[in-house]
């Protein structure tokens, strides 16, 4: 896989204190941000599937209070 290049703007603040916790843990900064955004993108995408499967869970209860009426339909 070929590696893309980001770019963005940031203050003299964030950079540096950006920088420093790079440092702090042995990591060059593009490592350090690389693993921010990795954990922010599994975090936003952990989210997304709680909200569908919360989604789904209500679809399902929907559909079967609506078959709830059908279980004495007469078949034994």
């Amino acid at each position: 896989m070929q590696a893309s290049t980001f770019s963005f703007r940031a203050d003299g603040v964030f950079s540096e204190q950006t920088r420093a916790m790079a440092q702090a843990l042995g990591l060059k900064s593009s490592d350090y941000i690389r693993q921010a955004v990795s954990e922010k993108n599994a975090q936003i995408m952990a989210q997304h599937i709680a909200a569908l499967s919360k989604e789904l869970a209500q679809e399902h209860l929907r559909m079967n209070e609506s078959l709830e009426g059908t279980l004495s339909d007469g078949i034994d």
